[in-house]
């Protein structure tokens, strides 16, 4: 059964390298280090989507081209059981993880996150993969030092990364593919394993 791999964010220039177009980056990442061809846009789904093959797993790339809180959209007609959610990978981003950790988890609950909550109504369990990725400064000790009260998180969220923060994502670009390649060749324990002890 083959994987389908989504990068959350929003779509259009203005939202390009945000913190909240994490998930998006990322995946593009992933895309060029694997070859995988240009993205085509998928009126169907209204994503933009890539297909290729990682050792014997077939992987479709897809970026919904939904704004964040409608990402599950583009996945109605792709996820149509909740055997097929558990192929199902969602990379985003974290403000509960300092910039450069990742974190992979399993039928977790969602966070608060819009993006994620859309993509769980739409395939109707919280049973699939998630790749999350910090973006919040951190203290002395590592820990995430989040932005306090709403209007400070949604500035910081949809505000543009520093050339600091883009050089530490090009590092976590390249374990975040790490893990994706050994949950194909491997399996999601093996793969989680690696993303958790970073």
């Amino acid at each position: 059964m083959s994987y389908i791999f989504v990068g959350l964010g929003n779509p259009g220039e203005e939202y390009e390298n945000t913190r909240h177009n994490t998930g998006r980056i990322m995946l593009s990442f992933f895309r060029k280090a694997q070859n995988f061809p240009e993205w085509e846009e998928d009126k169907k789904i209204n994503a933009l989507v890539s297909e290729g093959k990682v050792g014997k797993e077939k992987v479709m790339l897809v970026l919904p081209n939904t704004f964040m809180n409608k990402s599950g959209n583009s996945l109605k007609s792709l996820v149509k059981s909740k055997k097929a959610a558990e192929h199902l990978l969602v990379v985003h981003d974290d403000l509960d993880l300092p910039l450069g950790r990742i974190k992979m988890v399993f039928n977790r609950g969602m966070g608060g996150h819009n993006g994620l909550e859309s993509i769980k109504r739409a395939v109707g369990t919280e049973a699939f993969i998630r790749v999350k990725v910090g973006i919040s400064a951190s203290t002395s000790k590592g820990v995430a030092k989040k932005p306090s009260g709403e209007k400070a998180v949604i500035d910081f969220i949809l505000g543009k990364l520093k050339p600091a923060e883009e050089a530490e994502f090009k590092k976590t670009g390249k374990q975040v593919g790490e893990a994706l390649e050994i949950l194909l060749k491997e399996g999601r324990e093996k793969a989680t394993g690696f993303a958790n002890s970073l």
